[in-house]
């Protein structure tokens, strides 16, 4: 669990990194009795708890968490300074790797906000496809969520059974895109491709069998005694500290705050569809569980809902200037060709503003703010990922509960560090 372990009152040097934590924990001591001392332990960078490369500095008396400061940074890869030296479409596969569980929820939230500055008027179709492999994603990502928390806690079967429909996940992604993760499939101004054929008896297929999967997890983990014991008042965020730490999604809701951006600020044509927002006043680790759960079944009906009213038209808007000629007139028209050859190798123009976009990521609030200088290039992309400011929730959450609790509440925030360091 530990790599080091240091005494506070030993001669042995200590890291850099862990400094301001010795030092407070100093204080915290105040005019503890003589023979009294905590020690600091670092959990991770490589604990398979930690969902990535974090490091946990961690300041514990027995086995009771005194303090908490996650140290990021092992992940670090620089997409934001990358983007600008990308045409703006090549950046969409940039935003792909940002949350590597929700790329399609990052090339959605790109796309708006340079179809923002564009003006562009998205088809509804588009919008309706888009809308339909957003809550696939999130139930994607949720089912990661679940399968990895449950086993953090012991519960292994669980796993096997999340992989197994998210590998039916997997397989629309391939279908539609080509990919099964990185699927750079939203374009700005629309998508890259008419969804195959066999696609959306795919997806109706898989809606048909979910609800019963979802009811086998539950079946599986709700009423487990061991599972309430390890869940229940662990991990406590009451409404005021998650609004002011900046936290967002389902942690946010499972701690009585009723906010959802899908519903409350509408974007892509989600104002068409009707779900519920579920909410919890509880506020622990057990509360992110209920309120997932229920998410997974409201983004059923939502995927539901897009099949049924799914629009003809077109995929992608109508503007030349931007949009890729089809590629069947390209083998017969010069002009098409000259068109496309001009878009790949000078990109597009867009004009000089600034934009901020976000939307409703399985994590919470994810936001991009793109600003452009007229260029074809943008003069800045700045991420607002939701894991990185729910991040700072931890120690909160954490301070006075057992060390053992840490990785109970770390599965419970679904926390994903290529968006934390990006």
């Amino acid at each position: 669990m530990a790599s080091t372990v240091e005494e506070l009152t030993g001669p042995a040097a200590i890291d850099p990194g862990v400094e301001d934590v010795v030092a407070n924990s100093a204080r915290n001591r105040g005019n503890a009795p003589p023979g009294d001392q905590t020690m600091v332990i670092n959990m991770g960078p490589q604990h398979p708890s930690t969902h990535g490369v974090l490091r946990l500095v961690v300041e514990i008396d027995g086995e009771t968490v005194v303090s908490l400061a996650p140290d990021i940074g092992y992940l670090h890869t620089g997409i934001e300074k990358t983007c600008e030296a990308k045409f703006y479409q090549q950046v969409v596969p940039l935003t792909d790797r940002i949350d590597y569980l929700c790329p399609m929820t990052n090339n959605l939230a790109y796309c708006l906000a340079v179809e923002k500055l564009l003006g562009l008027e998205i088809p509804e179709r588009a919008q309706y496809l888009r809308v339909l492999l957003n809550e696939l994603t999130r139930i994607q990502s949720h089912l990661v969520w679940l399968g990895t928390h449950a086993m953090d806690i012991g519960a292994l079967t669980i796993f096997l059974y999340c992989w197994r429909e998210r590998e039916d996940i997997m397989r629309i992604y391939e279908n539609v895109s080509g990919q099964r993760m990185m699927t750079s499939y939203f374009r700005v101004g629309g998508l890259a491709l008419e969804p195959p054929l066999d696609f959306y008896k795919q997806v109706q297929d898989f809606l048909n069998i979910m609800p019963d999967r979802i009811t086998q997890y539950e079946n599986l983990l709700t009423g487990n005694p061991i599972w309430m014991n390890r869940l229940k008042g662990v991990g406590y965020l009451s409404a005021a500290d998650a609004i002011a730490l900046g936290v967002t999604g389902p942690p946010l809701r499972a701690s009585g705050v009723d906010w959802d951006l899908r519903r409350d600020m509408p974007y892509s044509g989600y104002e068409k569809f009707q779900f519920a927002v579920p909410v919890s006043n509880v506020g622990d680790v057990w509360a992110r569980y209920v309120v997932r759960m229920q998410e997974m079944r409201e983004s059923l009906s939502i995927c539901q809902q897009a099949l049924d009213g799914m629009p003809e038209g077109r995929i992608v808007a109508d503007a030349p200037k931007i949009i890729l000629p089809d590629r069947e007139k390209m083998k017969t028209e010069m002009e098409s060709l000259i068109h496309h050859f001009k878009i790949v190798t000078e990109g597009f123009g867009v004009p000089a503003g600034e934009v901020y976009q976000a939307v409703e990521s399985p994590r919470g609030e994810m936001g991009y703010y793109v600003v452009s200088d007229g260029t074809a290039k943008p003069y800045r992309v700045h991420m607002r990922n939701p894991s990185y400011a729910t991040l700072q929730a931890l120690e909160t959450m954490c301070k006075g509960r057992l060390l053992a609790d840490v990785v109970a509440v770390i599965g419970s925030i679904d926390i994903v560090l290529g968006e934390i360091d990006r």
